[in-house]
Order: C-alpha cells, then sequence, then structure tokens
C-alpha cells in the first residue's frame, strides 16, 4: 500500500532495513554507493531511516530497481 500525499509513510532503521532484506549492513552501503539500493533519509545528527516504500518497491524486484532520484 502506497502512502497518500503529503504521508511520508513508515520509516525504517538499519536494523529494520537488514532483517527485512536479510543483507549485511555492510552489503546494504555498499549497494547504495552503486546505486542498486535506496538511498536512506538524514533524520539529523548521525540518524539516518530508510523509506518503507522504497524498501518494499526494492524488495518486489532487486535486480530491476532503479531509483527515482
Amino acid at each position: 500500500m502506497q502512502p497518500q500525499p503529503g504521508q511520508c509513510g513508515r520509516l525504517l532503521s538499519l536494523k529494520d532495513v537488514v532483517r527485512e532484506t536479510s543483507l549485511h549492513r555492510a552489503t546494504i552501503y555498499r549497494k547504495v554507493a552503486s546505486g542498486t539500493f535506496p538511498s536512506p533519509r538524514p533524520l539529523g545528527g548521525r540518524r539516518v531511516a530508510w523509506r518503507e516504500a522504497d524498501v518494499e518497491s526494492w524488495k518486489a524486484d532487486p535486480v530491476g530497481w532503479c531509483g527515482d532520484g
């Protein structure tokens, strides 16, 4: 289910993303750097989070996933 306009949806911590994808944290950051995994959003300070919709989109098609921005 996609969030409605004006709603950001749920935010996932790195721990949540690891659990959802079964990828190691280093693999997640390597894929982010190569553009083959959604980028995290800064929350302030040193905290980041991934939009759940972005991770779900990647899970639906990990090989063909292409970030929109």
